[in-house]
Parts: C-alpha cells; structure tokens; sequence
C-alpha cells in the first residue's frame, strides 16, 4: 500500500505508475491516467476513503466493471474501484419479489439467484455477465428489453450510499430518507418550484439518461430517483433493493426487413402498441458490417434492404404469444416489408444470432481503424427514428467516415459505432464535427443524447443544448446540495471549465504513453469484452 494511504483504510489505496496505468480506460472512448487507486474493502472502508478525501480536498472517480461507455469511469483524481462491495451479496425474498444486492454484484448473478424462484431483473444490458448492478444504477441502464420493461429506475426500491460527506445514508420509495447532506433537503422543494421549466425542457423520448432525473422526482417524489442516473457525481451506490418480476413462461419472436428508412419509425411504433419484450434494429451499414460472417439464409441485408427489426414477445400462454405475432405480422403487412417467425425457442435463437454478429467484427478491427463509441447512444422520437438514421448516414458519407448503426427501435434508442482510419492525419477533426452535427440533429429532433449509457464526460458538454440554461442551472444547484466541495467524480454530467468532449482518448497521437504490456492488456479487456478482469491484477505487483 502507497504511503499516502489514509489512515485505517484496509484495502488496496496504490499511487504507483503501472496501477495508475491500468485504471486509465474503460471501455469508451478515453486514456485518462488517475492521481491514484484505491479499491475500499467494504462499505465502511469507503466512508474512510471519503472522508480522508475530503479533508485533504482530494477528488474521487467511482467505476465498477469499467465497462460505461461515456467516460464516468476515468478521470484525473483517484479511481475508486467498487468491486469489492458485496459481489456475492445477493439475497432474493420471493414472497416480496424483492432482491437485495452489493454495489458490486453483476445482473448476470443476480438473475442467475432469482430465476431459482421464477422471477428476474427485467432490464439487462448486453453487459450483463460483468456489469455491476452499481454500475447500472449509476447510469440508469436498460436494455434489449427497455421498450417493455424500462430502464432500470422503476426497478428500484432501495439504495444504500455513502454521501460525499463520507457519511452512510439509506433511501427507500414513499419512505423517509436517512442520513443525506443538510442540502439535500431542499431539493424537492427547489425542483417543485421549477416544475414548468423542468416539463418543457426535459426532452419527449421513451428513454433518457441525460442530467439529473428532476422530472421522475418530480413524478415520484422520492430523492433516490436522483440518484439513479447521476454516475457517482452525487453519492456513492454501496447496495441497491431491487423490484423482481415473475419470468414469461411463453416467448416467440419475428424478423422484418425493411426495404425503406422513410417507414421504419411508423412500424417501429406500430409494434410498440402491441406490448413486445423487445424490439431491436439494425440497418444497412450493420449488414455491410457482417456481411459473409452469417449463413446465407440467414442475412436478411438483401435485394435492397435498408433496416432490419427483431421483435421479441413475452407472454403467459403458448396461444397468447402466437396472437401477438399473428398481430405483428398484420400490423407491417402494408409496408414493404419481408417477415419471418419463429415460434420455437431454437428458431428464435438461431433469429437472433445476427444481432450478435457484430461485436466480435468490431472487437478485431485492426489497430489502423478502430471503432469508437462517440455517437452511440442518442433517443429520439420513435417516430422520427429513420429520419435520424438517415441524418447520420448523410453526415458519416459527408465526413469520409465509416458508421455501424443499430439499437434498440422500439425506444428510438440508437447506438452507431464510428470506424475512422486513426493514420488519417485528419481523422479528429472530422469525428469531431459528427458529434456537433449529430448532436444538433438530436436536438431538432426533440431527443436526447443519452437513452441508457449517461452523460459522462463525452456528452456533458451538450446538456445545454438539450435542456437549456435554466435546467442546467438546476442541475448545477443539486451537485451543489449533494457535494458542495465538488469532490465527486468532477466533470461528469456537470462539464469542468475549458473541457472538450474530444480530447485525451486513448487511440491517436495525443494518446498518453503507458507501460506497453499495460497498454496490450487494456486493449485485450476491449478486444474480448474481459471487462470482469480485475485491472490491479493486470497491473501485477507494487
């Protein structure tokens, strides 16, 4: 242990290059190499760090997995690394239907103990199997299944935090509060008085993950509501109850190919009103993508097609969830449309399977084009969705930059993955204006920058664009109710003066030089998806 260590704190706290090197990327875009590391043992070892923090004015940068997307998870003071608070801490009350969990724990546990008793944890993210369900708190995750189920701030009941004070605090639905900051106490009050800015502001999609939720306080009343979404800039999550679902015992799915972008949000919406589990597209840049990866009756990115949906439906009975396809199938008849069924589980499968197809394409891109998550995850009005789709592919072609394009249709929820040539000496810039073009695009459009991955540092600069001065300015006085000192993961949501979204990312020249066996490992972890590799293992001894 670093002899800069606080006092009495009992797990790993090391300042040394290698391990600072290691905790210098998550998955994302960014290379930001931390003042140091410190990986607290329990809850009470948190409370130590914290309030040793804050007596010496030291910021802190929570992270689980480190597999958040938009840069929460890196930073310039110390990494605090969560995954030692409870990740076997799973307890399931199935009278309740509730689950008590550590910060630490995965989705992939968690659902694993509940399915034991016929129930689950209904948003899950493609991260899954190492996500930490403090993680998913953090950023009000989803899922493939949000369009049914929504994210993850409906689901929960409780939350256990240390406060910025260094302080435990407990919060709970319809219940009283323990333990916050004096200045946490005024804040429904304050948001209550911005009613009529927060509602006209706050942007019209089925998802949002942008800001601090002051429009579900404002629905529900319960201060925890701000907190699910607020990436550690707020509190620290060390325990979550969540609400648990009986598991559908019937599923079948269906495949729709699109021979036009102009009908994609009408039938996108079409098939929201008939209550799927799931509804997932990906257009003709991700069929470009796998093209020759999947069996040839098996690639629907034929004879023209522009966009393909994949809908999942969930139901009680077997006669149930064949009326619901049967549904969906008279529901798209009327555009040009190809569909196929799959009423079995193998069919459904083996339907699936190209959904995918792509992450291991892009996990092995060579080192001279990488693909970099800087537009990944705008809402939009599902009805505009191809309108958006369209606007992107425009601004990809006029930019020289290749785009993989796919999400989640049935919220409007879309994830592009920009591929530049990083040897193109002019390769930053022209991402950069994507962003800008983009983000303006999602503006106009009436949605929000992020559906289900949060702000970040990649998109903290944009919530003005989205919300206005007025709600920004909300925003900024409930960091200050919750963290006066501003020691809580700093820049995130809230940018930092002089930030830049694009700068300090981990391919490029400016890139930051690490240890070249740290550097080969970081990037093995985003080859393979080995985001549950504990990174002081990676960086070996002191």
């Amino acid at each position: 242990m670093a002899a800069g260590a606080p006092t009495g704190f009992r797990g790993v706290f090391r300042d040394d290059w290698r391990a600072r090197a290691a905790y210098a990327e998550g998955a994302g875009i960014y290379r930001i190499v931390p003042s140091a590391v410190a990986r607290p043992a329990d809850a009470q070892d948190l409370q130590t760090l914290v309030r040793w923090a804050g007596r010496i004015r030291r910021t802190l940068v929570p992270r689980g997995a480190g597999s958040g997307m938009g840069g929460g998870n890196v930073g310039d003071g110390i990494v605090v690394d969560l995954t030692a608070l409870g990740p076997d801490r799973i307890t399931i009350d199935p009278a309740a239907r509730l689950a008590r969990t550590g910060a630490a724990a995965t989705v992939a546990g968690l659902n694993a103990e509940a399915l034991r008793h016929g129930l689950r944890l209904p948003p899950v993210p493609s991260s899954g199997r190492w996500a930490t369900l403090g993680g998913m708190v953090a950023t009000n995750a989803s899922g493939a299944r949000s369009v049914q189920c929504g994210s993850v701030r409906p689901w929960v009941e409780g939350l256990e935090v240390v406060t910025a004070e260094g302080e435990p605090a407990a919060l709970a639905r319809g219940r009283t509060d323990r333990g916050l900051p004096p200045g946490a106490g005024g804040i429904k009050e304050r948001v209550g008085r911005a009613r009529a800015e927060v509602e006209a502001a706050f942007p019209g999609t089925r998802k949002n993950s942008s800001g601090y939720a002051a429009d579900a306080l404002l629905a529900s009343g319960d201060l925890l509501d701000l907190l699910i979404g607020s990436e550690g800039t707020l509190a620290l999550v060390t325990g979550v109850t969540w609400g648990l679902e009986p598991v559908p015992p019937h599923a079948a799915s269906l495949r729709i190919a699109l021979g036009d972008l102009e009908s994609l949000g009408e039938v996108a919406d079409a098939l929201v009103r008939l209550s799927p589990s799931a509804v997932e597209v990906m257009d003709r840049t991700f069929g470009d993508l796998i093209r020759g990866s999947v069996r040839g009756e098996d690639d629907p990115f034929r004879d023209g097609v522009e966009a393909v949906l994949l809908v999942e439906f969930e139901r009680t009975t077997e006669a149930s969830v064949r009326g619901a396809v049967g549904d969906a199938v008279r529901a798209v008849r009327d555009f040009p449309a190809e569909v196929v069924t799959a009423l079995s589980a193998p069919e459904a499968r083996r339907l699936w399977e190209i959904r995918h197809a792509a992450s291991p394409i892009l996990a092995s891109l060579p080192d001279g084009r990488r693909s970099l998550q800087v537009i990944e995850d705008a809402c939009v009005p599902v009805r505009r969705l191809g309108e958006y789709i369209a606007s992107v592919r425009s601004a990809g072609r006029e930019l020289d930059l290749e785009l993989v394009i796919f999400g989640h249709a049935g919220d409007g929820n879309v994830h592009v993955n920009v591929l530049p040539e990083v040897g193109r000496p002019d390769w930053e810039p022209r991402v950069a204006a994507l962003f800008d073009r983009v983000t303006e695009r999602v503006v106009r459009l009436g949605g929000t920058t992020t559906g289900e991955h949060g702000d970040g540092r990649l998109r903290a600069g944009a919530l003005e664009r989205v919300f206005g001065p007025a709600v920004v300015g909300l925003f900024r006085e409930i960091k200050q109710a919750f963290d006066p000192a501003g020691l809580l993961n700093p820049g995130v949501i809230l940018p930092a003066p002089g930030d830049r979204p694009l700068t300090r990312l981990k391919v490029g020249a400016g890139a930051a030089a690490l240890p070249s066996d740290v550097a080969a490992a970081l990037r093995e972890i985003e080859r393979t998806a080995g985001y549950a590799r504990s990174r002081l293992d990676l960086a070996g001894p002191p």
